[in-house]
């Protein structure tokens, strides 16, 4: 069963005016469209401001081609499917976004050290923690897959103006960890063609893409989830004004709890198991969704201090909590987040 997104969008605005917008009729309230169904396998929320089209289709159109056609381990004829087929076998010729995605997933391996780390994918589905029955594995089965990960097995190239990847034997590469990030990206792209579109908002999952500023100066409104309480229950409200990218990754999204302890979905490259740096969720705004989707991840695994050296470098905030209901929220967005649930104190971090 799919989990309602962990981080809840409030559309507190009648109507949203993104600048440039040259062809759009200043006089003139736009429609507002909104939808919510599935694609790349999570919940896709929608609102968009418009004087044309309804373009919410087709939003979730492209995010289901973006998935079957590039991103999808599962589709053996999408692009990151070939690679895996391929893995050991020399170059794989791929499409543009392709590389392009891959080539800012490694730079964030890269800069946090390999914690975060695309190719985990069989270990992910060694731990199955969502199974109706979820087992520890055995040390013995996670040290012979982590064998066979490591960032550092993926290559990529262009020759004659062809994108291509290379992938060692025995690896396999899966982008879910920042491929809602991606559909965010994607549909920002697409949206900003059309300049009757003049604003929107839409969740992919737990990453959220927001366009434009509401009409009476206000800014959006993006509430956290509680990760101890409800799947409604807010951690606080990030406050924003025009084009964002937000993601979370927690360790109440996939879990189980066994003899009291909580084995969570987010894995550790160095270890194999799920990741154990003291927190409990990490709030990260980057420069687009890949980055944000990514940097989530890589912080959950790196914990606070390492996290915010990392957000840092690529000039993006973020918010940590950790196990003793602590919240730091980085300088940056002091000012712009308010704690609602109690028992949580917040403190300014420090790169």
């Amino acid at each position: 069963m799919l989990k309602k997104s962990p981080v809840l969008l409030f559309f507190l605005a009648a109507g949203i005016v993104l600048s440039g917008c040259s062809q759009a009729d200043p006089d003139r309230e736009p429609e507002v469209f909104d939808k919510s169904d599935i694609a790349m396998g999570t919940v896709v929320t929608e609102r968009i401001y418009s004087q044309g089209e309804d373009r919410t289709s087709e939003v979730l159109d492209l995010l289901s081609q973006t998935e079957h056609r590039y991103l999808s381990w599962r589709e053996e004829d999408s692009d990151i499917g070939r690679v895996n087929l391929q893995a050991g076998k020399g170059r794989v010729p791929v499409d543009g976004q392709t590389a392009g995605y891959l080539e800012e997933t490694l730079k964030i391996s890269e800069e946090s050290g390999g914690a975060f780390d695309p190719t985990l994918g069989e270990l992910t589905r060694l731990w199955d923690v969502e199974a109706e029955d979820p087992q520890i594995p055995s040390p013995k089965k996670i040290r012979k897959l982590l064998k066979k990960t490591g960032y550092e097995k993926i290559r990529l190239g262009m020759e004659e103006d062809q994108d291509w990847v290379e992938l060692e034997e025995g690896c396999s590469i899966d982008l879910g960890a920042v491929g809602k990030g991606v559909g965010c990206d994607e549909a920002a792209a697409f949206l900003k063609e059309d300049p009757k579109v003049q604003g929107a908002v839409i969740a992919v999952g737990g990453s959220v893409l927001t366009l434009g500023d509401k009409p009476d100066g206000t800014p959006w409104k993006v509430a956290v989830r509680d990760p101890r309480g409800g799947q409604e229950e807010l951690l606080g409200v990030l406050e924003l004004e025009g084009e964002h990218y937000v993601s979370t990754s927690g360790d109440y999204e996939k879990y189980f709890i066994q003899d009291g302890k909580r084995y969570h979905h987010i894995l550790d490259p160095a270890t194999g198991r799920p990741a154990d740096a003291g927190l409990i969720s990490v709030t990260v705004l980057g420069e687009n969704g890949t980055v944000s989707d990514g940097l989530s991840t890589a912080c959950f695994v790196l914990g606070k201090e390492k996290g915010a050296e990392l957000l840092a470098g690529y000039e993006a905030e973020g918010i940590f909590v950790n196990q003793d209901k602590k919240v730091y929220v980085t300088k940056g967005l002091m000012e712009n987040f308010e704690l609602e649930a109690s028992g949580y104190v917040v403190f300014p971090l420090s790169s």
